[in-house]
């Protein structure tokens, strides 16, 4: 149950200090909701509860890889680029 936990903690951890490009924050956001998913079935399977939460848990996690993706690709198409500096631009 530590490595899964260390492992989000690394994640978060590269999430704050590398923040230049958006597919680099995309990818770690989806690191750390994969060694969630891992924690939370480790967890699951101990305490002999339904599976059923982690396949939520997974549905909301590919949408959100899905609006990421989309995201990501409207800001390289409309800048050439994807810089997280260049996504403010976007919102206004």
């Amino acid at each position: 149950m530590l490595t899964p936990m260390f492992m989000v903690i690394l994640g978060c951890f590269s999430f704050v200090s590398k923040r230049n490009h958006l597919l680099t924050i995309l990818l770690n956001l989806e690191f750390i909701m994969l060694n969630m998913f891992w924690m939370m079935n480790t967890w699951l399977l101990i305490t002999n509860k339904e599976l059923f939460m982690s396949l939520m848990f997974l549905t909301i996690t590919a949408c959100e890889a899905s609006i990421g993706l989309a995201l990501l690709v409207s800001l390289i198409r409309s800048h050439g680029n994807d810089y997280f500096k260049s996504l403010s631009i976007i919102l206004c």
